[in-house]
This record gives C-alpha cells, structure tokens and sequence, in this order.
C-alpha cells in the first residue's frame, strides 16, 4: 500500500474574495513524480502558490503527511519539507550563487554538511559561478539555482512551477534529467505544473489535468506514451 503524501479535497482559493480554484482534489503518494497540466490561465500556479501558502485557502482541506497545513505560513510548510521553485525562479540578482544557495538554509533549523557537495554534483555550473551575480546567469543557470536553493533544505516534496518556462531546450533536458536523478537516488516526492510536452513526457509518471480551476481528467502512465492525448489535454 503506497502512503499518502498529499491529499487535495474540495480546495478553493483565489485572490480579492474571488475564487480561481473550485474544489481541486487530488492525491499525491510517497516518491511519485505528478504533473498538474492544462492552458494557461485554468489556476495552475494558484494551486501550487495555495499549497505553500502563498495564498490562503477559501475552503477544503491540504493534508501533507498527517498534517492539515490550512491556516500554517509558508515558512512553517517549508520547515515541514515542503520545497517551492516559483515560476520565473525568483533568485535574488544582486547575491552572489554562493549566497543565494545559503538563504535556503532557513528552510531547515540544521542542514546537512555536504549538502553543497551533493547540490554542486547535481548543477556543476553552481560551483563554477559561485561567486557570480545571480542576475547575470542566464535563464537556465538561474532555474539551476533556485532548484539548488530549494535542495539546501532537503525538502520531501517538491513542487515546481512550470521548471522549464524561458529556458533552451538544452537546459530543460539536464533540469529534467537531474529531477528524475533526486527521485530515483532519495526518493523524493515532486508535484510539477508545465506546458512543455517533452517535459511532461520525460518526467511525469502521471497527471492530472485542470481546467476553470478545476480537475477535469486524469491521464494514466499508458496514457503519457501518446503524444496526441498529452497534446489535447494541454489545450483543453
């Protein structure tokens, strides 16, 4: 029996009173790597932003593990292991990599001492700029970092908004590549929202699929093998 790490029922949550979701629900289960997919617009982010409390809740319930994280900060989520890699990366430009990476260690009250080594394998080009500008990275190196930033706090679930966003192709294929890499070697459980099909069909073991704030399909790992039925359900 696979164990439940997240547990979505009947969420809403939006922003000025107005609600985008409309009663999501879903499940995530230990070490599955679940891609939230759908057009822009359908409440993609607001769901992953609502799950670190970024924005608050409406109603329903978020269970992560045992615990019910409605009315919790986003940093008491993010000490429980829960991850957070924005869409558009959000690093801090003027900070050198070096120091952008540290600022992850508020995540955890101890972090492990080769986290760095064990990030620096992952992402090689971090310990080559290490003492650059942040700001002066390109889009990818910079989707690197915030990944790499996240990881100091060794976060049990990750959740990724649209990781492969304004990236070349490259890039997206070594960020995909070293997701699966932190699955398969520790486990860890990754819940990803993305419009990029060669993304979602490298990395996806399944997905669900929104629309008008909320799910309206789930595709089965069967399913991901078919283009044409990733491709619909991108444009629902």
């Amino acid at each position: 029996m696979t164990e439940t790490m997240l547990d979505i029922k009947g969420l809403r949550a939006g922003y000025g009173g107005k609600p985008v979701l409309q009663g999501v629900d879903l499940t995530v289960s230990r070490g599955e790597i679940v891609a939230v997919i759908g057009r822009n617009g359908v409440g993609k982010s607001t769901l992953m932003k609502t799950l670190i409390g970024l924005v608050e809740s409406m109603a329903g319930t978020i269970t992560f593990g045992s615990t019910e994280l409605t009315g919790l900060t986003s940093f008491r989520r993010a000490r429980l292991g829960i991850g957070y890699v924005p869409q558009g990366r959000d690093v801090f430009p003027r900070m050198s990599v070096k120091e952008n990476l540290q600022v992850g260690e508020s995540m955890r009250e101890r972090v492990s001492p080769d986290v760095y080594e064990r990030i620096y394998e992952l992402f090689p080009i971090l310990r080559e700029r290490a003492g650059q500008q942040a700001g002066t990275m390109s889009g990818g190196q910079q989707q690197q970092l915030a990944i790499g930033r996240v990881l100091v706090g060794s976060p049990q679930l990750l959740l990724l908004d649209e990781p492969s966003e304004g990236i070349q192709p490259s890039i997206v294929q070594d960020i995909g590549r070293i997701i699966r890499k932190l699955n398969q070697d520790s486990g860890m459980t990754i819940m990803f929202v993305e419009q990029n099909l060669d993304m979602i069909r490298a990395l996806a073991q399944r997905c669900y699929v929104m629309d008008k704030g909320r799910i309206v399909a789930h595709v089965t790992p069967h399913e991901l093998d078919d283009r044409d039925t990733i491709r619909k359900y991108l444009a629902v």
